[in-house]
């Protein structure tokens, strides 16, 4: 199974499908899930093409753990988490749905449980997050 370029996190690296941009670097690109399973749930992904960890490079597997721990740390601050959840899944019968290489990043807090997947969340309350997470970002630096 090679990599398809028409996938959804390909297009949204092209342009072609918007998405709501929290950092990127020369290697890595991250923005906000829009289906969230909890608040501050974020992508990461590698700029270029991956189809999961199975075939990545060590290159691109460096690049998207530097920017999975920037982005552990801003969330957490973000959403006063004491925690952060990361996930990776690989091939279908792994949990993959997006044949792009990708990490989940989730602030999460004791006792609260992670949101059932599928639900899309309202543009304005994304965005919102989403400025909550710049903001925490700029504070890193």
């Amino acid at each position: 199974m090679g990599y398809d370029s028409d996938n959804i996190f390909a297009k949204i690296l092209r342009g072609e499908i918007p998405s709501e941009k929290l950092y990127e670097d020369d290697e890595t690109y991250v923005f906000m899930d829009i289906m969230p399973r909890a608040d501050g749930h974020c992508l990461v992904i590698p700029k270029s093409p991956a189809r999961n960890m199975l075939d990545a490079s060590d290159a691109q597997l460096a690049a998207c753990l530097r920017t999975v721990r920037r982005m552990g740390h801003a969330v957490m601050a973000a959403f006063d988490a004491g925690g952060v959840t990361v996930q990776q899944f690989n091939e279908a019968p792994g949990g993959q749905e997006v044949f792009h290489l990708h990490y989940h990043v989730l602030p999460r807090h004791d006792g609260v449980k992670l949101r059932p997947p599928g639900k899309m969340e309202d543009m304005d309350v994304l965005r919102a997050n989403a400025d909550k997470i710049r903001a925490a970002l700029a504070e890193l630096d």
